[in-house]
Order: structure tokens, then C-alpha cells, then sequence
């Protein structure tokens, strides 16, 4: 996903992107090591948006939010996971703020395939 997200939104500047799906072994499923070492390697001083994919990592992100752990203004973003990750690269590699990121990530669910 990030690959793809990174390869849709080329052309110009890039907003870091990073990974974190997967068990440190690699296999399926999450791993919070995992989320806070992507996280910190994206971080750039104006906050993180988090796309998750299935329950375990919605529920590992927002306990690493509750428990202070990933960078300030880290924010799990509601979004279809493909494509709102999609429109939050491009619309952070166009320089928008985390909120307008958010927004666009969350947009998401009004793409209509018909």
C-alpha cells in the first residue's frame, strides 16, 4: 500500500511515507514496534496521520495515542485504508497541513466506483 500510494502521488515533492503492517517475524497482524518505528521515521515536526487497515492495528494505534507513545499530533485517521492513504500522500505531498490531510484521507468514502 505504501509503495502504491508513494507511485500515485510522484511527480513532485513527497511526503515520507512508511509501513508498518506485519509482525516483526513477518507475518500477518501488528506489531506496535512496528507502528512507532514507522511513525517516528515519518515525523517531521507537524504531525503523523495513521491509516489503519482491520481491528488489531485500529486498536494498537489508539492505544499508542492513548499512552502518549507516538510523535505529538499523531493522529489515526478514519479513512478507507487504500485509497485514503492514496489521497492523504498526495494531498501531504502538496504541503497541506494535517488537518486538510485528514480531510482528504477521510473524503475517501465518497469515491464512487460507478
Amino acid at each position: 500500500m505504501a509503495e502504491l500510494a508513494r507511485g500515485l502521488a510522484a511527480g513532485g515533492p513527497m511526503a515520507p511515507v512508511a509501513a508498518a503492517g506485519g509482525t516483526a517475524d513477518g507475518g500477518l497482524g501488528t506489531s506496535a514496534e512496528r507502528i512507532l518505528a514507522a511513525a517516528r521515521e515519518v515525523d517531521r515536526g507537524a504531525g503523523v496521520a495513521l491509516l489503519a487497515d482491520l481491528g488489531s492495528s485500529v486498536l494498537t494505534v489508539k492505544s499508542l495515542l492513548a499512552e502518549g507513545e507516538l510523535p505529538p499530533g499523531a493522529r489515526l485517521v478514519d479513512a478507507p485504508f487504500l485509497e485514503g492513504a492514496v489521497a492523504a500522500v498526495v494531498a501531504a505531498s502538496a504541503g497541506a497541513p494535517l488537518p486538510a490531510v485528514e480531510s482528504a484521507a477521510g473524503e475517501a468514502y465518497e469515491y464512487r466506483k460507478a
